[in-house]
Order: structure tokens, then sequence, then C-alpha cells
């Protein structure tokens, strides 16, 4: 089994109330827009593994580090996770032909800072987006998601707001 914490949409922004939902996971992911490369390492210095993508803000740097794509298994989970590429029923033309092609069991992305959890049918897939928990954008609420992976199952998912954007609490 495996604890999952999935940030996105950072957008240079790392706080306490991030950090301390990060510290029980055994995986970080990151759904893109970073902004600050150095993020990453902060990421990394936490006992789990970081997987993350680039998003639209992020520098030559941050994307030298981390792919557009990234596609793995845990827990017998195959996962699909990049930043732009919509949700079901609205995919973009290049995430609707790497969902045919991978087959992924958990399609992740960022970028529309909507924290959403949906099912897609069609695909058998699960979409999830875990909305923004930087103080950019135009999303009402700071939110990330945690949840667990246990033999091809996710488990114990929950939303957690971190507060209004543009408090810093």
């Amino acid at each position: 089994m495996k604890s999952i914490t999935l940030i996105s949409d950072t957008h240079s922004h790392f706080d306490e109330g991030i950090l301390m939902h990060c510290k029980d996971a055994d995986e970080i992911w990151h759904g893109g827009d970073l902004g600050d490369h150095s993020l990453i390492e902060k990421l990394s210095s936490f006992k789990g593994e970081v997987r993350g993508v680039y998003g639209n803000i992020d520098t030559g740097e941050v994307r030298y580090q981390w792919p557009l794509n990234q596609i793995f298994e845990c827990e017998g989970l195959k996962v699909l996770i990049t930043h732009i590429g919509g949700y079901p029923g609205k995919y973009t033309k290049r995430v609707q032909d790497l969902l045919i092609k991978e087959r992924p069991n958990l399609y992740i992305c960022g970028h529309s800072h909507i924290c959403k959890v949906v099912p897609d049918r069609e695909l058998d897939l699960l979409h999830m987006n875990p909305g923004a928990c930087g103080h950019h954008g135009f999303h009402s609420m700071r939110t990330i998601l945690k949840f667990e992976i246990d033999q091809a199952e996710i488990k114990n998912l929950h939303v957690v707001e971190l507060g209004i954007r543009g408090y810093l609490s």
C-alpha cells in the first residue's frame, strides 16, 4: 500500500500547510505549474518518491528536470500524469490519443485550478485534478488530494482544503 499526496499548480508557492500534508506520504505527485524549479528540491527532500510533470508556466529548468507526461505503475495501478489535458468528455486531442494508447487506470492533470474527481466509464479510468495549492490564479480555495493505492485500488480519497487563495495563514 502507498499513500499519495497529489498537488498541482503551486506557482512557486510552498507553505507549511502543503508541507504538513506531504510529510506522511509515501509518494508526492505534482500535476505541473511548479513555478520555481527549487520546489522540485523541496519536494525531493521528503522520504518518499516524487513524480511530476511540467506545466505551461514552467521554465526551461523545470522542463529539463520533469517530462510533459509521466506514465508509470504504482501498486498495480497504471497512472498517467500530464498538465493540460481536459477531463472525461472534454479531453484534448493529444491526451485523448494518449489515453487510448496507454490505457491507464488513473489519469491526472492540473491546469484548470478546479478540484475534480470524475470516472470515465468509456475509457474505464478515474480522472483526478487536485485543483491548485498555490495562490496565483482564479480559484477561491486552495486544494490537494490525498489517497492510498492498495492492490490496484484507490482507497481513502479525500480533498484537503488549504485555505482561501490570497491569504497567507
